[in-house]
């Protein structure tokens, strides 16, 4: 099969032609540099994501603190933290860098705060 990826990993934006069978790469055209091809067989193979939201916060001076992964997990994984963030309640004081959830999923990634909320 073939697919056309815009990869996003330098300011180059190629246009990544990728044949491919199953998740095996077999060739790619259009890559000014090897980023490119990984960045493919990832989005091929294992494809991961960022994210970032936010979380609810009691008895602050504002009622949501903005939260980021670390480090990017599964695209599979989203839906399932996005249901464990609804569900989420901080204590104020909120402060930024916090560790708000360690070791999601079991991956080296960590939710933390990015957003300070004061203590009323």
């Amino acid at each position: 099969m073939t697919r056309v990826y815009t990869c996003i990993l330098c300011p180059n934006s190629c246009e990544i032609t990728v044949d491919y069978e199953g998740k095996i790469v077999r060739s790619t055209q259009g890559n000014k540099c090897d980023k490119g091809k990984e960045y493919v067989t990832q989005e091929l193979t294992d494809p991961k994501r960022t994210v970032t939201s936010s979380v609810e916060v009691i008895g602050g001076d504002r009622p949501l603190a903005s939260v980021r992964l670390t480090a990017p997990i599964s695209r599979d994984q989203i839906f399932p933290l996005m249901e464990q963030l609804q569900k989420l309640t901080l204590e104020a004081p909120v402060e930024p860098g916090q560790v708000v959830m360690s070791k999601v999923f079991g991956t080296d990634a960590d939710l933390i705060a990015t957003s300070r909320v004061v203590k009323k």
